[in-house]
């Protein structure tokens, strides 16, 4: 659910000018979130939105992108740090890592927001990852490998 209220909220930031916690936890509520003021806070503190002055002279909530770059490369590394190998199973797909690696994989798949990708369940060295359809199987894994090969290049 936390993934699909941070997913909403980046949109609705995107759509709107949000000038405060509160405009924000009502704009969530009217899209079906039940949300506090305390869950809004943490959220807009996880997605690191920053005030921003706008064109119009207020100062309403953006993403920080210097931390979404850095964030996003140190999830690609634990991602490419504990990744073995993946295989698709109808709308599920499996993935292996190196042993006591698969929570934190899990955590940095989960972090990346990968779209269609639902959620993942970690063992100890699996991974089962909840694809939206089969249909969006094959999208998923082509992100995963391109993840994978961008920390090669570098």
């Amino acid at each position: 659910m936390k993934n699909y209220r941070h997913q909403k909220i980046m949109e609705i930031i995107q759509q709107s000018q949000v000038e405060t916690q509160e405009e924000l936890a009502q704009l969530l509520r009217m899209a079906g979130f039940d949300v506090t003021q305390a869950t809004v806070s943490r959220d807009i503190r996880q997605l690191n939105l920053r005030k921003v002055p706008m064109p119009s002279g207020r100062q309403c909530y953006a993403p920080s992108s210097e931390r979404e770059s850095f964030d996003k490369d140190r999830l690609v590394g634990i991602l490419r740090a504990g990744f073995v190998s993946m295989e698709p199973a109808s709308n599920i797909l499996v993935i292996k890592t190196i042993s006591g690696m698969a929570m934190a994989v899990a955590a940095a798949i989960d972090g990346l927001s990968i779209p269609k990708m639902v959620g993942c369940i970690a063992g100890d060295d699996t991974i089962m990852c909840a694809i939206r359809s089969v249909d969006d199987m094959d999208r998923v894994c082509a992100v995963i490998e391109e993840l994978l090969r961008s920390t090669e290049d570098q």
